[in-house]
């Protein structure tokens, strides 16, 4: 959860509301709906070989300073951000937006479907932040992409190799939604666990 909490303090709540047309509130909101789905998605797409090399390779392309002592939402390329989203959740996009809007209370308009592309280039440059800081610590890279969502939301990933083997999805719902990290598929604690449930038929479905 660390790193998640991480992820958001570095996000323009206020900005993003500029740009969405919303009070913070409505926007800190579906960002709550909205970042875990994406990472959820990623993790999702991770399970296997070829979607965790399509994710890592993604990854490589995306500049951590974005992320650096805070986000600048000027520099952040939203026609990225849509190609991200559509290669995370392939042909489900449009029923994943669907469904993040209903739990936002689906009176906002295209909300989600607006706000997942200024997210989108942002969790890939935390994620390349991320493997920096692995790399910087002397950390072996063999762990892949996988092991590295698994290990920052919780999911305890030990995976072999460069391949996604040690994702355990359940295990990283679970941790990050608060509810251990256990490799059951139902993430505890409610709220975002229910809302990514609802999801769950849909991830998966990316870029591969």
């Amino acid at each position: 959860m660390a790193a998640l909490d991480e992820l958001m303090s570095s996000l323009p709540i206020g900005d993003i509301a500029k740009k969405l047309g919303v009070d913070e509130a409505t926007a800190s909101q579906a960002v709550e709906q909205a970042l875990p789905a994406l990472l959820a998605g990623m993790g999702a797409n991770a399970q296997d070989e070829a979607g965790a090399a399509s994710l890592q390779k993604a990854v490589s392309k995306h500049d951590p300073s974005l992320v650096e002592g805070g986000v600048n939402l000027a520099d952040v390329d939203e026609e990225d951000g849509k190609k991200i989203v559509k290669n995370v959740f392939g042909q489900n996009t449009d029923q994943v937006v669907q469904a993040l809007d209903q739990k936002q209370g689906g009176g906002a308009g295209d909300l989600i479907g607006k706000l997942l592309p200024i997210l989108a280039p942002i969790v890939l440059s935390f994620l390349a932040q991320q493997f920096t800081k692995k790399s910087a610590g002397g950390e072996a890279q063999g762990g892949g992409i996988g092991d590295l969502l698994g290990g920052l939301l919780g999911g305890g990933g030990s995976g072999s190799g460069g391949s996604a083997g040690g994702v355990d999805l359940g295990g990283l719902l679970g941790g990050l939604f608060g509810g251990g990290s256990g490799g059951g598929s139902q993430a505890q604690g409610g709220g975002l666990g229910d809302l990514l449930g609802g999801l769950g038929g849909l991830l998966g479905g990316g870029k591969r």
